[in-house]
This record gives C-alpha cells, structure tokens and sequence, in this order.
C-alpha cells in the first residue's frame, strides 16, 4: 500500500491524475468505478481525438490549396518520420567526416614522425628541408583535426535551438520579474512609480520588440562571432522572448506578495526579523503559489513569442524552419508544417507539465490547474 500511494502522489504532482484510474484498478480498488473512470477520462479524449483524425481525413481530399492538397495524417506521420531519419542520418554523416578527418590526421603525423626519425641521420642541408616539411605536414595534421562539420542544421537541432533559447529568455525575465514584482507587493509608493511603465509595455507585440532589440544588439554587440559564447541571433531572440514573457509573472509576484495575511507580516514585526530575512522565510514562501503561476503562464507566452521571432528574424529555430518550408512551397513542405505545428503544441504542453510539477513540488498550495 506504501507504493501505491507513492505512485498516487507522483501522478498527482506531474499533473497526471488522468491515469490515477488505471493505478487503482491495477491495484484492484473498486473495478466498476476505475473502469468508468477510464472511459470517462481517457476513453473519451482518445475516441474524440480519433474522430478529429478522421475528418481531417475527409476534408484534406477535398481542400485544394497552391501548394496541393491538404496532407493526410498519414502523410503527416510519414514526414515527421522522414525528418526524424534524416537527423539521425546526418548525425552518422557528422561522425564518419570527423572519423576520415581523424585517420588523415594519424596518416600525415606518420609521416612527420618518420621524417622526424630520419633527422638524426641527415647533414644539415637535409636537416633544414625535413624541418620544413615537418612543420607543413604538423599544419596540415593540425587543420584536419580542427576542421568542422557544415551542414544545415535539421530538424531536431532546429527544436533544441528553440529550446535553448527560450530557456535563456524565461532565466532573464524571472530574474527581472520576480524582484520587481516583490517590491511592488511590498511598497504601494514603487508600484505607483512602476504601474504606468507595465501598464504601456505589457501589451506590446513581440513584433515591434524584435526589430528594437535586433537594432539595440547589432549595436552593443562588438565580439568576434568565432570566440563569441552566444551568437547575435540567439541574443535577440533571448531578448525578446525576455521582454514579452516576463509582465505576467512580475504582475503575479505583486499580486502575490500583496495578498500575504497580515498575521505573518506582524509576527516578522515581532520577531524583528532583517529585510533580506523577511523575504527570505515569510514573504516568498507566501507567495510561492502565485509566483509559479505567473512564472507558467510567462513560459507559455515565451514559446508562442519565440516561434514568431524566429519567423520574422529568420534567427535559426522552428520559427525559421516553418518560414522555409512555407517559402519552399510543396505538398511535401506543407506536411512537414503541419509537423511543426504539432511539435510546437507538444513542446508547450511539456513545458506547462514541467512548470506543474516544480510547482507542486516546491510549494505548499495543491490547488494547480491541470
């Protein structure tokens, strides 16, 4: 029984309490009820999302677009799969070109090795020959080593760009939000100061933040792009994701720090406990459950504002690969838009499952939508 309800509070903290039904019934709790349970919540999404499949069926024979007509689910799923094998296909093109590049390198150092050898040997007119061979064939060794693999990126480097990006964009706006937000929580005079500013900048599209941010970036950024950590485009998509995601858990965090009972704020009064204390034991703990919630939903809009950055930017990214595949124009292209579309609807959901579960697991409020 002690496993069980560890596996029940598992599914629960995931957000997964849909498959709590199949658990009990696995481990015999009232058959009849686990199996209407089933039917009710797993049964009927499944048999509605079959329907779905079907009448997408029907209709793409019948809608002509000028790029064809509309893929199939089946044509869909052979394209997912086609990008998937192509990946896997350029991974092994990537490790047989650094392979042959290695082996050439091991030939050439043999070869300055044996004339290495045969310097003992040589008079010094020799010498001076070898030695520049030597150091030509220890360049050569060296450029084979150092040579990179080019190649367009695929499909999946495409999404772990996407999500490198977003993650950093996300990181930088709750770095700014959280603070921010505890401060207007706390003082009523610097929220009045700082109300107008979120006020004007809080509906502002993602589509007029990119071109300032590109411009803003193009300018302050002066490193060597070959010793660079981050590149330019990774930079302004970061920032943009940053500045459009990041009102929603600012807002939240105030909201939260605000509605803090009066009780805990007197009983800090009490115990004459520090700023940095006060925030630390009473204020955030408090307001945990309200900061996560903004920090969910500025995740949500930090994917949907990323994919339309990298359209408009053309910065490397599911957006990009959208936008090419759109300019591309093909029956083919458009399946593999529609994977996109999917991939993109996945990719959110198990990022909203991700903020859930840290939730749940850090915070003393069970009450999360799933």
């Amino acid at each position: 029984m002690l496993m069980k309800e560890r596996l029940l509070k598992t599914l629960d903290i995931a957000g997964l309490k849909v498959f709590e039904p199949i658990l009990r019934l696995a481990y015999g709790d009232d058959p009849k009820e686990q199996l209407r349970k089933i039917v009710a919540f797993i049964g009927v999404p499944i048999f509605a999302f079959m329907m779905f499949l079907l009448v997408w069926t029907g209709a793409a024979k019948t809608v002509e677009t000028k790029f064809g007509t509309l893929p199939t689910p089946v044509q869909v799923w052979d394209e997912a799969s086609n990008l998937i094998d192509a990946h896997f296909e350029q991974r092994r093109a990537e490790q047989e070109f650094y392979a042959e590049q290695q082996g050439n390198a091991q030939v050439i150092e043999a070869k300055a090795a044996e004339l290495t050898a045969a310097l003992a040997s040589a008079s010094p007119e020799q010498k001076a020959t070898l030695e520049k061979q030597i150091a030509k064939l220890q360049n050569r060794a060296e450029r084979a080593r150092s040579k990179r693999y080019s190649a367009s990126p695929t499909y999946v480097d495409q999404i772990l760009t996407s999500l490198r990006t977003v993650f950093a964009g996300f990181v930088v706006a709750s770095l700014v939000a959280i603070p921010i937000g505890i401060l207007c929580g706390l003082s009523p005079l610097f929220l009045a100061a700082v109300n107008p500013l979120i006020q004007i900048f809080k509906p502002v599209s993602p589509l007029a933040w990119l071109p300032i941010v590109m411009i803003v970036v193009g300018a302050l950024y002066t490193t060597d792009p070959r010793s660079a950590w981050f590149e330019k485009s990774f930079i302004s998509s970061a920032l943009t994701v940053s500045l459009c995601s990041l009102w929603p858990t600012l807002v939240n965090t105030g909201l939260g720090v605000a509605s803090i009972e009066k009780d805990h704020v007197n009983v800090a009064k009490v115990l004459n406990l520090g700023f940095w204390t006060r925030i630390r034991k009473i204020v955030v703990p408090s307001a945990l459950p309200l900061i996560f919630a903004g920090l969910r939903i500025s995740l949500g809009v930090g994917w949907m504002v990323l994919i339309a950055a990298e359209m408009l930017a053309q910065n490397p990214g599911l957006g990009k690969f959208v936008w090419d595949m759109f300019q591309n124009g093909s029956s083919q292209t458009l399946a593999q838009i529609i994977v996109a579309v999917f991939t993109i609807g996945f990719i959110g959901f198990l990022l909203d499952r991700v903020m859930i579960i840290l939730q749940r697991s850090v915070s003393y409020d069970s009450a999360v939508s799933a």
